[in-house]
């Protein structure tokens, strides 16, 4: 089927994102920088504000729990843009070529509200992107079908008429289960192959 629209990821698809980019440079002990990843500022954690809990809740909650790293956790919350080291390779090139075409892009990304609000303006290629759905403000993430559903129609393409690119397999099974053509990105080279072949770029 033809492709009409492409609807980009953006968190390991656009934009590089390691919650260690940010601890790196902060916590000199290697012990006590494994156990915060790994049981203080966890993706699992992190992902309550993609879903749409709010940093106001998030935070004391856990500093109650671990009181030895209130630091670091304050950290997270202010100084999130760090744990973006930049673009992702090559992609953004790619979101200019296609743009250059005219073909309508969209993005659906598991982003908490408050840190897309302070990362959103750091990124002036969004303003070629028609819409884009932050799970944070509509307290709906990926892979749930119900983010997919509230895109589609807001996007205003057929799902079988839009290309979806993740860098996550459950998201990418998500959407292929609701008939969306998906590209399971890896890197922006890989991508480029497949746009070429679809006739986009």
């Amino acid at each position: 089927m033809t492709v009409e629209a492409i609807v980009f990821d953006v968190g390991c698809v656009l934009y590089q994102w390691q919650l260690s980019h940010l601890f790196k440079r902060i916590v000199d002990d290697p012990a006590r920088l494994d156990f915060l990843l790994s049981e203080v500022v966890t993706e699992e954690w992190h992902f309550e504000h993609d879903r749409g809990r709010a940093l106001a809740d998030m935070v004391p909650e856990r500093i109650a729990l671990y009181p030895d790293y209130e630091a670091e956790i304050r950290a997270y919350a202010t100084r999130f843009n760090q744990t973006i080291p930049g673009p992702v390779p090559g992609s953004i090139e790619l979101v200019e070529r296609l743009a250059a075409r005219k073909v309508p892009l969209y993005a659906i990304t598991n982003f908490g509200a408050e840190f897309w609000a302070g990362f959103r303006p750091t990124a002036p290629v969004f303003d070629r992107f028609r819409d884009i759905v932050v799970s944070g403000e509509e307290k709906l993430a990926k892979p749930d079908p119900a983010i997919f559903d509230l895109a589609r129609k807001r996007f205003g393409h057929d799902a079988g008429a839009m290309l979806f690119i993740d860098d996550n397999a459950a998201n990418i099974a998500a959407a292929r289960v609701l008939g969306w053509q998906v590209h399971h990105f890896s890197d922006a080279p890989q991508l480029e192959r497949d746009l070429s072949d679809r006739g986009l770029i």
